[in-house]
Parts: structure tokens; C-alpha cells; sequence
């Protein structure tokens, strides 16, 4: 198997998740939250 590849799908999942939940848990990534 390719690592390249694996990491690229789940990174590609994650990030589909990631950019909607990125919004509303913030504080995953560390990002002050909007006031």
C-alpha cells in the first residue's frame, strides 16, 4: 500500500468533516472564537 495515498484520502475526509465542524469547535484548532 501507499502511505502517500492513505494519508491523502483520510486527510481528504477529515478535511470535508473538518471545514463544517471547523466553524462551529473552533477551539479544536485553536482559533479564537467570532464575538
Amino acid at each position: 500500500d501507499l502511505p502517500g495515498v492513505r494519508y491523502h484520502i483520510i486527510r481528504g475526509t477529515l478535511d470535508s468533516v473538518g471545514v463544517a465542524g471547523r466553524k462551529q469547535g473552533r477551539s479544536k484548532y485553536g482559533a479564537k472564537r467570532p464575538s
